[in-house]
């Protein structure tokens, strides 16, 4: 694996440096306080165009890769902003790009690219699923030129910022099925055009996060609104979940080195007892520990961005990216909360508030617990423990 940056990579980093520059802690600060949607930034990174990026050239994006994509969202959370106030719009993208026929991409992709069109929201959780998806209960059923759709999903984020919904449901009964990953069917929802159909209720959280319950009753979609075939929706929602933990690992990379950035320059510049605290060893080394995790969690990163841009299985590596990542990224967090002591709760360090986005990570958009069980299982070939 070529571990060197390409002068792409670094031109990327440079200028979505820039770009953030312009949106400092307290904008952040700002919006966590009125729990406000960061609308200026995600404007500013859909006209940079940055939440087009993987679309290809044809449909008005930039082609980049995966592992472009991966360097943006890494800069951006290392900056101090967050990136998943519109990560989103970049991972829902495979499912449509890998599945969706010409007329779907050639309709949506060039108005997804320019901003007119945003694709934030992707239903999948529900209340009594969990991230047991094969199990969820939404119903599409087969109607005359299309579907209805009934049903209630959970924490899906941005819903209320979407113009467009990505929703899996069940065609077939689970236990009609041949094979447990079939029956499930991926749909391409308009929020307007669902009008009474579709309803919401936020959840509030911890964290500046806009999530919701979307409860769907006697939701009419066309056939022309299903991506791919009937029943085979799980298999495309793969494509997307790749991409998304591969997202995810990145900002929680970029979350880590923002903490040892803050902390190695607090510890340094924090003086007590007539000395700076980072001399001091159960300051220093949680901090170098956690900054060589972060460096091993980055190699997987790549490893794994560079499998999927190759188009090869990668349902290992991205598992394993995620959980390294978020894993290095919470010790880091961990190390600079340490480091700056009874400053690291107080809102003006904004340490309080991304060691509350890096926690958020180890539970979501997977458990790390369903990563363990995954490698255990079909990276180890040990029973299956749940």
């Amino acid at each position: 694996m070529n571990t060197e940056p390409s002068s792409t990579t670094d031109e990327i980093r440079r200028a979505v440096q820039a770009l953030c520059g312009r949106f400092p802690g307290d904008y952040w600060q700002a919006c966590e306080r009125e729990e406000r949607y960061p609308e200026a930034f995600v404007d500013a990174m859909t006209e940079a165009g940055w939440l087009a990026a993987l679309i290809p050239e044809e449909y008005g994006g930039s082609g980049l890769s995966v592992h472009d994509a991966c360097v943006i969202l890494e800069e951006v959370n290392r900056s101090g902003a967050n990136g998943a106030s519109c990560h989103a719009q970049m991972y829902t993208m495979a499912a449509l790009l890998n599945h969706g026929s010409e007329a779907q991409k050639q309709k949506y992709l060039p108005l997804i690219a320019d901003g007119s069109l945003r694709l934030q929201a992707f239903g999948v959780t529900e209340p009594d699923a969990g991230s047991n998806t094969l199990r969820i209960k939404t119903f599409a059923k087969k109607v005359n030129g299309g579907y209805i759709i009934n049903g209630q999903k959970v924490w899906t984020s941005r819903y209320k910022q979407s113009h467009m919904y990505l929703l899996i449901a069940r065609t077939t009964p689970y236990d009609e099925v041949k094979k447990k990953t079939d029956g499930l069917t991926l749909f391409l929802v308009d929020v307007q055009k669902g009008g009474n159909a579709l309803s919401s209720t936020p959840i509030r959280t911890m964290l500046n996060h806009h999530t919701n319950q979307v409860f769907i009753d006697n939701l009419e979609v066309s056939d022309e609104d299903r991506i791919g075939e009937e029943g085979k929706g799980f298999s495309y929602l793969l494509d997307s979940l790749n991409a998304e933990r591969l997202l995810v690992a990145s900002e929680s990379l970029g979350d880590g080195k923002w903490f040892i950035e803050q902390a190695s320059r607090y510890a340094t510049e924090r003086v007590v007892f007539d000395r700076p605290i980072g001399s001091n060893q159960g300051v220093q080394f949680p901090i170098a520990k956690a900054h060589m995790n972060l460096q091993a969690a980055e190699l997987m990163r790549d490893r794994a961005a560079q499998l999927f841009d190759a188009g090869m299985p990668c349902g290992a590596e991205t598992n394993m990216a995620k959980y390294l990542s978020t894993e290095a990224s919470w010790e880091a967090a961990e190390a600079a909360m340490l480091a700056f002591g009874g400053n690291g709760v107080a809102c003006e360090y904004n340490v309080e508030r991304k060691w509350k986005e890096a926690r958020l990570f180890r539970i979501a958009p997977v458990s790390n617990n369903l990563v363990l069980a995954y490698v255990g299982q079909h990276v180890l070939g040990m029973p299956r423990s749940y």
